[in-house]
């Protein structure tokens, strides 16, 4: 997943750099500089969690560089040298919990069509497709249309390590668990829907050399596939019915 010389990405312009800091006792540490831009790599070292998560809601391209290179890249390395598949167990627990959300997702929207919860049946005729068949169809359009089009970071270039970029910039969907509190009307769905969107954009950017519009482009024909995908099966299911 890259050489030793490029370890880590500098947050600022994503130049290749083989460390952050220098630890000169236990608290005591000095952050390096980047050798394109001469700005510090990662300030995101020495700032709280919090600060983090604000510049990730403001799609900063910073902070998803921190997130996904400097974090995420570098614990599953990390993590691999010592339990063997680290990073596959933090793929198929990314993909438990993006499908459980999609799922809820669904139940948000059944109830609003119908007034009620519907069926049994019907619930899991829905979310079989629109979790199943539709992220099958998101997930292929989105890595496909990536590797064929898009010029791929290294260190990310594996169909594995595009699913979980896709997964983890998604994060938008936690807020839909703010409807279980909050008598939210339904409509809210789509704008997380919006900005899982725009999310999954900017970090595509991150992991590209491509524009914005590109990535925003690219993003929202594998949503629209997935929306279509999930009216195609409907629309079967009703006429077999």
């Amino acid at each position: 997943m890259g050489s030793e010389a490029t370890k880590y990405r500098c947050v600022q312009c994503g130049h290749g750099i083989g460390t952050l800091f220098v630890q000169y006792s236990p608290g005591n540490i000095r952050l390096m500089k980047c050798e394109r831009c001469k700005s510090v790599a990662d300030e995101y070292i020495e700032c709280e969690l919090m600060i983090l998560l604000i510049d990730l809601i403001l799609h900063k391209t910073k902070a998803y560089r921190h997130l996904l290179y400097n974090v995420l890249l570098q614990e599953t390395v990390d993590c691999e040298d010592d339990f063997g598949n680290a990073e596959q167990g933090l793929l198929w627990k990314s993909a438990l919990g993006f499908l459980a959300l999609d799922a809820y997702r669904c139940l948000i929207l059944a109830e609003a069509e119908g007034g009620g919860l519907p069926s049994f049946t019907w619930i899991c005729r829905k979310i079989f497709a629109d979790v199943f068949v539709g992220n099958f169809i998101l997930f292929s359009v989105f890595i496909v249309g990536v590797r064929s089009s898009l010029t791929i970071q290294a260190e990310l270039s594996r169909w594995k390590d595009l699913m979980l970029v896709i997964l983890i910039s998604s994060y938008w969907k936690i807020f839909l668990f703010a409807m279980m509190i909050w008598e939210f009307p339904s409509s809210v769905v789509f704008i997380v829907d919006a900005f899982v969107l725009s999310s999954n954009a900017i970090a595509l950017k991150v992991i590209t050399d491509s524009t914005t519009k590109r990535c925003i482009m690219g993003c929202f024909a594998a949503h629209a596939a997935k929306f279509l995908a999930t009216q195609l099966w409907k629309w079967c299911c009703s006429r077999v019915v």
